[in-house]
This record gives C-alpha cells, sequence and structure tokens, in this order.
C-alpha cells in the first residue's frame, strides 16, 4: 500500500492512524508547493488534485476519513468498531467536516496556509466569521467531552483523530482553544500518542 501526503491537516489524520496501527504503507510525499498533485500521474489515481490517497494495486482510495476506516478494518482494529458504535463514529466523522473541522480549517487557511503559501493576507471578515462557529461548536464538543476519556467513551476511534485534527496547529491558527478545558484535556490525552505528536515520516525515510 501507498499512503500519499503532504504536511497539512487530513495527510496528518491518515498518517497518524496508520502509524498508530502500524500499518504496512509506504509513504509517499506530493510537495503541494511544486504542484506535484497536478501532474497527471498523480490526478490518474486522484482526480481530485487533493491529499491523501491511499493506492493497493489497482484499488485508489481518496478522504482522510475513509482511508483512517480503511486501515482499521485491514488490521482488525477496534478504532473504527464493527458494531453499533459505528453509527456514532460516523456522526462525529460527518459533524467534523460540516461545523467543527470546517470552520478551524477556515482560521488554519487564512491565518497559516495563506501568509506562508500564498504570500497573502488574512481575510478579517472570513476570520471573524469563522471564529464565531468555531466558538459555537467547541462548546459542543466541550460540553460533550465531559466525563468522557474520549469521543465514544473509553475507546479511542478514527473519531477522536478526525475531530481533533486541527488542535495540533490551534495556536498559530488563532483557535481558541484555552477556552475550552475539556478539549484541552482530551487532546492531551491524544498527544500521550507517539503517532498523533509525529504523524508524518521523515523526509530521509518518505524518499526511502
Amino acid at each position: 500500500m501507498k499512503l500519499y501526503y503532504f504536511e497539512t491537516l487530513n495527510p496528518r489524520k491518515a498518517c497518524a492512524v496508520a502509524k498508530h496501527l502500524g500499518s504496512p504503507v509506504e509513504f509517499v510525499r506530493i510537495d503541494l508547493a511544486k504542484g506535484e498533485h497536478k501532474t497527471p500521474e498523480y490526478l490518474a489515481i486522484n482526480p481530485n488534485g487533493k491529499v491523501p490517497t491511499l493506492s493497493r494495486g489497482g484499488m485508489h482510495l481518496w478522504e482522510a476519513d475513509a482511508i483512517m476506516a480503511y486501515l482499521a478494518r485491514e488490521a482488525r482494529s477496534d478504532l473504527f468498531p464493527s458494531d453499533e458504535r459505528q453509527i456514532d463514529v460516523m456522526r462525529w466523522l460527518s459533524w467534523g467536516a460540516q461545523h467543527f473541522t470546517r470552520h478551524a480549517s477556515t482560521l488554519y487557511f487564512e491565518n497559516i496556509v495563506k501568509p506562508r503559501f500564498l504570500k497573502a493576507a488574512p481575510d478579517p471578515k472570513a476570520i471573524e466569521e469563522a471564529t464565531g462557529f468555531f466558538n459555537q461548536f467547541a462548546q459542543v464538543l466541550n460540553d460533550h467531552l465531559r466525563g468522557r476519556k474520549y469521543l465514544l467513551g473509553d475507546a479511542l476511534t478514527i473519531a477522536d483523530f478526525s475531530v481533533a485534527v486541527v488542535l495540533p496547529g490551534a495556536e498559530q491558527a488563532n483557535l481558541s482553544v484555552s477556552a475550552f478545558p475539556e478539549i484541552e484535556r482530551w487532546h492531551a490525552r491524544l498527544n500521550e500518542l507517539p503517532a498523533w505528536r509525529e504523524p508524518f515520516p521523515s523526509p530521509k525515510a518518505a524518499a526511502a
């Protein structure tokens, strides 16, 4: 299996799960700054021109959440449970994509990606709107986590990897995480996982 990635949000969670599970993947770095995601060769396996992509033989799987589920299933891991909890995992994956991560990603883009990669100034109106929505949904998450180790209680799942993916860059993205102590506690627990702290392979390992 090959896992195509770059050091951005969505590949981060897929790489973290692959590392956490010890999945037999070859990490292949796609340099977005050089446009490697727009080459004909890469578009042939992911016509969206985005990362991550997981390839295995003639199978090319897009979307980080689907890749995490696939890797967990292949490892027979409870990170993607096969019982009734699977519906709850799907709920949090959807909630993150539509609400929490969606607005946090806007702040990540405005405060990190635009100045660093596009040499452009952040849009104050976009930041104001996204900050309001982020705080709204962060409160929902904070309330849910009270009394729980993880999103589904005592069990770590791919939902935790997915929803928390914006938190390592919270300070640079100006996410007001300090106002939500339950989120901070939850993320501190995730930071105990080596694969969460260092999800990406070293450049040397990726090139090997």
